[in-house]
């Protein structure tokens, strides 16, 4: 054979050339090479050309283009390659390449005898079924390393010479580079077309999170841009360290754990710490310790491709790509591997955004149910404790009121004076609603009502084996009415011990329970409120002057009702309507007697006997108007206008300006010659309970 004659270089040339300028449209490996190898036949005689590439991970290559006379002998086709269109991707050491691709070039005088084809004996049977005998390869050279070969074979054994050698060489020098630029062209168009598909894929992938669903759709949008055998889903759930779910499509082998557990896979727990996992060859990669891994060996897979899905920083699953075959996946299925677990990720955000909007929308809708019913409850609470809920028109009555309101608004502790039964409670109830504590609980406490072994354990709560009997831990009242208002009635009644506690209290707005170390907060609003003349019991030493002064701040007198004049009638009309409504009476209603006597009565219990008398009489009332006699209050003597309550014979009411304490003490001689000494009656007519009418009897030196 001769050298490459100018008119035969020419003729390749011109063949490079012309595929050269057409690299801009859909470029035919096949063709291309049909014609190179017809003008290449004067200087390298051959039955069969090809040029393989190969691939970046050394140990496979795959096909260019292939030319054969005698029929084909390309590797296996059932895969997209990186190179463009179906090709061929084989080991290199089933087609005895190793040395052309370490850049060596290679002339095999017989294949079906040469040693080289010993480890290739499935390659050296086919191309013996093709007739095919000797064999030239050539490296071929591209920015300086080996980018592929040039292979060309003969049915005559010996057929090649080293001047077939020299013109191989001379071929592969001048298309290296055009088959590098051809590759790299058609890789990155490829590349592009596959990213494009696998960032179109979130819509495709619909609404449903179920990994079933999302799997089938998947796998049926996938297929065209990376091959598998078995494709799997591992989606941890939102909210914990659990799985949504598993599954996969493909090949099912018996045994595949539908829930599988991270720590029996090195994939899934690689890729569960948001690595990207590539395995060539499951045989040598994987480890067989782990009944997961030693699954997939058995099973014959040998190539994985795991890509975590990212959620964020964090790994929220993986999405795998199982093959029987070796060395299948590169690093361009990464990136597209890569890409489509980014999609999987963007619809599964936005159905879990949807799914949380739905929540977030139930939730608010609930928010907003009550809303609208706290404000109702809030409407329902000022009718019934708010200012405007208060009846009373006298002057007197009226500047209390007032006083009230504009204390209200302030966090400045209130004392509350009155006889018993003149409403301290439910004025302190509605400072309590008109204050910024409002949203805060109100608790009351009345302190004549309790032993003095007892008042500190209630006041500020006890730890679990204080005292015998406490097996438990009790919340205290300034516990329980943290951020809203603490009312402690009857405040005169304190023992000294239980005075200097609360003074500390009200000093530093701190406390601890009985028996415990813990310091507690002391958030609260004291209203206290008394019915005893506090400045003659400080006077007296029976109360401490320091703590007077600490709960005086704001002092409110509410007058009795014997001085509100015809507020007792609005009262009257109010208890008549609420009663009555209750009991289930139809229009109750007074009679003009029984609003003269309701007038006439000077009411020593005040309010809560004017209820009573009211709850008694329509009891009594058949219906219609309530009579006089159904009230069940004695009656003034005809003409006696002047004394508001009838006196006990031999003993003169105090007249002029009067102390609290001689007028509680004057009532209760009254009560008592009217209940002719019977002390539960006297403690009924009064509003008492009958231990706080013989508490106070025993103050006042009344029980000799």
């Amino acid at each position: 054979m001769s050298a490459m004659t100018p008119d035969t270089l020419s003729d390749l040339l011109e063949c490079v050339a012309a595929f050269g300028r057409s690299l801009d449209e859909r470029f035919d490996p096949a063709r291309f090479l049909a014609e190179f190898s017809a003008r290449s036949q004067r200087l390298v005689p051959h039955d069969y050309m090809l040029i393989a590439l190969r691939e970046d991970d050394g140990q496979t290559f795959s096909l260019f283009a292939e030319y054969a006379g005698r029929g084909g002998v390309g590797g296996d086709t059932r895969r997209y390659t990186t190179a463009f269109e179906r090709g061929g991707r084989a080991a290199t050491e089933s087609f005895a390449l190793a040395p052309v691709f370490g850049g060596e070039m290679e002339v095999i005088a017989d294949m079906a005898t040469d040693d080289r084809f010993g480890e290739a004996s499935a390659c050296r049977a086919t191309l013996g079924e093709a007739g095919l005998r000797a064999r030239l390869a050539v490296p071929l050279f591209a920015g300086g390393h080996v980018s592929g070969a040039l292979v060309v074979m003969s049915a005559i054994a010996g057929m090649y010479t080293d001047a077939h050698a020299s013109a191989c060489r001379q071929i592969a020098d001048l298309i290296g580079p055009f088959v590098e630029t051809v590759v790299m062209l058609h890789r990155e168009r490829r590349r592009g077309e596959r990213l494009a598909a696998a960032t179109a894929l979130a819509p495709i992938l619909g609404a449903s999170l179920k990994v079933g669903d999302v799997l089938e759709r998947l796998g049926e949008a996938v297929r065209p841009l990376i091959d598998f055998d078995t494709m799997g889903l591992a989606l941890r759930a939102a909210d914990g360290p659990g799985f949504d779910g598993s599954g996969i499509i493909g090949v099912r082998r018996p045994g595949y754990a539908t829930t599988p557990a991270v720590e029996d896979y090195s994939t899934l727990e690689r890729v569960s710490r948001g690595e990207i996992i590539l395995v060539r060859d499951a045989r040598r990669e994987l480890d067989p310790g782990r009944a997961g891994d030693r699954y997939l060996i058995e099973s014959g897979d040998r190539s994985v491709l795991g890509v975590p899905l990212l959620f964020g920083e964090e790994s929220g699953g993986g999405l795998f790509f199982v093959t029987a075959r070796e060395h299948w996946y590169d690093e361009s299925d990464v990136e597209v591997g890569s890409a489509i677990a980014a999609a999987l990720v963007l619809a599964v955000q936005h159905q879990r955004l949807a799914e949380q909007q739905q929540r977030l929308g139930a939730v608010e809708a609930k928010a907003q149910k009550l809303e609208r019913q706290v404000a109702s409850l809030r409407t329902a609470l000022d009718d019934r404790f708010g200012f405007d809920a208060i009846i009373g028109r006298a002057p007197n009555f009226i500047a209390a009121l007032d006083d009230a309101r504009k204390v209200a608004a302030t966090g400045t502790t209130v004392l509350l004076t009155g006889e018993s039964g003149t409403g301290k409670e439910v004025l302190a109830r509605a400072i309590h609603h008109a204050s910024a504590r409002a949203e805060g609980p109100f608790v009351a406490l009345n302190c004549a009502a309790l032993p003095e072994t007892l008042i500190e354990s209630e006041l500020f709560g006890h730890e679990r084996g204080a005292f015998t009997g406490a097996d438990k831990l009790k919340r205290g009242r300034f516990e329980l009415a943290g951020g809203g208002t603490l009312f402690l009635d009857e405040i005169g009644e304190l023992a000294p011990a239980a005075q200097a506690k609360l003074l500390r209290v009200l000093q530093e707005r701190r406390y601890e329970r009985v028996g415990g170390t813990t310091t507690l907060e002391a958030d609260v609003r004291l209203i206290a409120a008394t019915n005893r003349d506090l400045e003659r019991a400080v006077a007296e030493a029976r109360f401490r002057e320091d703590l007077f002064y600490r709960l005086a701040v704001f002092r409110i007198h509410l007058p009795p009702l014997r001085e509100r004049g015809d507020d007792v009638l609005l009262l009257a009309d109010r208890f008549v309507r609420q009663l009555g409504s209750n009991m289930g009476k139809l229009e109750p209603g007074l009679s003009r007697e029984a609003r003269e006597l309701l007038v006439a009565h000077s009411w020593p219990g005040n309010i809560r006997e004017l209820q009573n008398a009211i709850e008694r009489a329509l009891i009594l009332a058949d219906g219609g108007l309530i009579a006089a006699g159904q009230l069940g209050i004695a009656q003034r003597p005809p003409g006696d206008v002047a004394t508001p309550v009838t006196p006990t014979p031999g003993l003169e009411r105090p007249t002029g300006v009067r102390a609290l304490g001689d007028l509680e003490k004057q009532m209760i001689v009254d009560a008592l010659h009217r209940a002719h000494g019977n002390k539960s009656r006297a403690a009924a007519a009064l509003g008492l309970s009958r231990t706080q009418l013989l508490r106070r009897v025993r103050r006042f030196g009344l029980d000799a």
